[in-house]
């Protein structure tokens, strides 16, 4: 049991006294899916969460939120407590043997609110969303464990079982977000393709009261002197938690290897004889790169660890399972409100598995350098780190784990080809960038100001025809570069910079932030036109 933090136990929920239905269940109230929920009960959707446990995550796990999954917090209300509580960095440095190979810096640019990263223990992430979606009027039923489940042209019937009995269930969308051994997905007879990479790790995370000598970054060793022939990562966390990973070799005992007798000998060896510290929380971990072939199943759909799972190096693990909740909850309100045909929900693989491979993909490369297989892929590797001490060509050949960016919906159906000629910016898929702006003589941020609906940017003083003219659903936020009444004020330059917005010009965003389409000059048909095609309305009526 960890000593820094008291798991909440909540109470389980009564069993119905007779079967139901529900327009959309959630399985798993873990990360991933009180994110979704949270997002949903946002958009105006009756949402129910089931979970078979009655608290949240046990140890830290995911720990690194990388600033695209902020401004996701962000924009459910929960951004400035992971900046409160959580530990920000941005710089990296890389070591081999006994030496700092290089170090490099994730967020050179300022004018940003959120950080490259903040550490966090995943269990207090949980605890906000529980709080946020049980006061946006969230169901959540602890203690109900799905054991059942039936697939139908309507949704799926779960039975639920529970302390005191059980009932069936039916619900219209079921989101399995169970995590990485889903019980929906193995019921449905859903396998995984990709790769189990034969490697263990060791996490510990390591309570280490006063100054330890390391800096708030993320640290990563390639066969250092006190792990030879292995690799080491060390990342800080809140409450004085340290979390180091320590690479085993394929031949360790998973269950041997957590007992405090072999733990602490490593880290002793690590941190020194005097340093005292307390062990928090111990796991070993296989690397896991794969996914399902599809995301959504009818109106089943899976997201997070239920529908792809990566190496941990990286952070790409839980912040792609945000960017899923954030992906999926606007597009199933949109549905059920009839705003958009089911047609939009394919959007969803289309969008997120493209997303999922490319996790996959550097998650892959990443495991291949960390732990190299054979005698020439480790000279290989050693050759690299050499190099990349003295030369910066090599530099990016180094490869400890390429962290979290953000997905570009490059080839999204629900992107519009550019009205008029625009250059540079972030371009349609795109999340939005953020800048700082000057909010009636106050500074604040641009992301702030778009909320959870379609946003048409102006990067001109406010325009009363337009905003007259626009289509329903879609409200328009102004951004000047001059001081206007009404206007946010782009005093620095750096939102239109990074949109690459002409003046006049307009972008038309989605309710997740991403960039639908840009106008260098905006007429009323052509946002319709794009906001049609980013609700699938046009691609429904195009259909036979």
């Amino acid at each position: 049991m960890p000593a820094t933090y008291t798991n909440p136990r909540y109470p389980a929920a009564p069993t119905p006294p007779k079967s139901e239905s529900h327009r959309v269940v959630v399985a798993g109230a873990g990360l991933v899916g009180l994110t979704l929920a949270l997002d949903l009960a946002r958009h105006g959707v009756s949402v129910v969460v089931l979970d078979e446990d009655d608290t949240v995550s046990f140890g830290s796990r995911a720990i690194c939120f990388a600033k695209r999954s902020l401004e996701i917090f962000g924009r459910l209300g929960l951004g400035q407590r992971f900046t409160e509580k959580g530990i920000t960095w941005k710089t990296g440095r890389v070591f081999h043997r006994d030496r700092e190979t290089y170090a490099f810096d994730l967020l050179p640019e300022e004018g940003h609110e959120y950080p490259a990263f903040v550490n966090l223990q995943q269990y207090y992430a949980e605890e906000w969303l529980v709080e946020a979606c049980l006061a946006a009027g969230v169901e959540l039923r602890w203690k109900h464990r799905i054991s059942r489940v039936a697939p139908d042209d309507d949704g799926a019937t779960l039975i639920v079982d529970t302390q005191d009995g059980g009932y069936a269930l039916h619900a219209e969308w079921l989101l399995a977000c169970d995590g990485a051994r889903s019980f929906i997905r193995e019921s449905m007879g859903l396998p995984f393709t990709g790769q189990v990479f034969r490697d263990r790790f060791l996490i510990a995370d390591v309570v280490i009261k006063g100054d330890v000598g390391f800096p708030t970054e993320r640290w990563f060793w390639f066969d250092p002197p006190f792990h030879p022939g292995q690799s080491v990562l060390l990342h800080k966390q809140p409450d004085d938690v340290w979390r180091i990973d320590f690479q085993l070799g394929w031949d360790a005992d998973p269950e041997g290897e957590k007992r405090p007798e072999k733990v602490i000998p490593r880290l002793r060896a690590m941190l020194g004889e005097k340093v005292p510290f307390e062990l928090e929380w111990v796991s070993v971990y296989t690397f896991r790169c794969r996914r399902i072939e599809r995301f959504r199943h009818g109106r089943v759909v899976f997201a997070g660890d239920a529908a792809h799972q990566v190496s941990p190096f990286g952070a790409r693990g839980g912040n792609a399972g945000v960017q899923d909740a954030d992906n999926l909850a606007w597009k199933l309100a949109a549905v059920l409100a009839g705003r958009a045909p089911e047609a939009l929900l394919d959007s969803y693989d289309a969008e997120r598995i493209p997303a999922a491979d490319e996790n996959i993909l550097n998650s892959t490369r990443s495991t291949d350098f960390i732990t190299p297989k054979t005698d020439a892929a480790r000279a290989y590797r050693d050759a690299v780190l050499e190099l990349a001490a003295q030369h910066a060509f090599a530099r990016p050949l180094v490869n400890s784990g390429r962290l979290s960016r953000p997905s570009t919906y490059a080839d999204s159906p629900l992107n519009s080809a550019d009205s008029g000629p625009w250059q540079g910016g972030a371009p349609p898929g795109a999340p939005a960038p953020d800048a700082p702006v000057l909010h009636e003589g106050r500074p604040d941020w641009l992301l702030r100001h778009l909320g959870d609906g379609f946003r048409l940017l102006v990067f001109a003083p406010p325009d009363p025809k337009l905003v007259a003219a626009l289509p329903a659903g879609v409200a328009a936020v102004f951004v000047s570069a001059e001081e206007a009444p009404g206007a946010l004020w782009d005093h620095t330059g750096l939102a239109a910079a990074r949109f690459g917005a002409p003046r006049g010009g307009a972008v038309l965003l989605r309710p997740d932030q991403h960039v639908a389409a840009r106008f260098a000059t905006p007429a009323p048909a052509a946002i319709a036109a794009a906001l049609d095609r980013a609700l699938s309305r046009t691609l429904a009526e195009a259909s036979p």
